[in-house]
């Protein structure tokens, strides 16, 4: 139980306090922290509008006044408030804090790069060495190369979006409970260390295929 800093009632953490919606101050996960439920599932106009409801609720310029004890927690539950917003608000970063909550970390098991598009992440890689290597010696080249690596580029952006749509069926079946959680675990880290992976990629690609045209 926490006392409110405004009026004093006692009761459970919460972001604001349920007799006079002073800000509380306190630490809380950042499903509670917006009041939501701990699903993965989040409708992304619903969790903005989530925010700005408690934003305007909790500002800092709405207790300029008030005493410093609700001063000082004004400002922190509002930057708990943006830092739950900005964790949740993305899938991946949401994916990951949820294996934070759960005691787990992607780098626990993404030491190496995942079978599954290992073929592919060393392909690029090589494509990439050889578009370096032509645009000092071969600018014809780098451009035939370069138009091969923008097929390459769509292709990697299709298997992004394969992963996305795995992590969101991931989401769902953590929501419904039925399945084991080890193996969700498991395959959590899996899309989410592949698509790691991809992001990297795809922004060395988009590096490449620049230093082309600034040559």
């Amino acid at each position: 139980m926490i006392e409110c800093p405004s009026c004093g009632r006692r009761q459970e953490p919460r972001l604001v306090c349920e007799s006079c919606s002073t800000p509380l101050g306190v630490e809380l996960d950042c499903f509670a922290a917006l009041g939501l439920p701990k699903k993965l599932a989040i409708e992304p106009g619903a969790l903005e509008r989530v925010y700005h409801d408690l934003s305007r609720q909790i500002h800092p310029d709405r207790f300029a006044q008030a005493p410093v004890r609700a001063r000082d927690a004004s400002l922190r539950s509002t930057a708990l408030l943006t830092r739950s917003y900005r964790t949740l608000r993305e899938p991946v970063s949401r994916g990951l804090y949820w294996l934070e909550l759960r005691g787990e970390k992607l780098s626990d098991d993404n030491k190496q790069v995942p079978p599954e598009i290992a073929e592919t992440v060393f392909d690029v890689q090589e494509q990439l060495a050889m578009l370096r290597e032509a645009v000092r010696t071969d600018p014809a080249r780098a451009q035939a190369l370069a138009d091969e690596l923008e097929d390459r580029r769509v292709f990697l952006l299709n298997m992004l979006n394969d992963y996305e749509i795995a992590l969101r069926g991931n989401f769902v079946l953590w929501d419904l409970g039925r399945s084991n959680a080890k193996e969700l675990a498991t395959e959590l880290k899996l899309i989410l260390s592949n698509i790691a992976y991809l992001r990297t990629l795809l922004r060395d690609v988009d590096y490449g295929l620049g230093s082309l045209k600034a040559a």
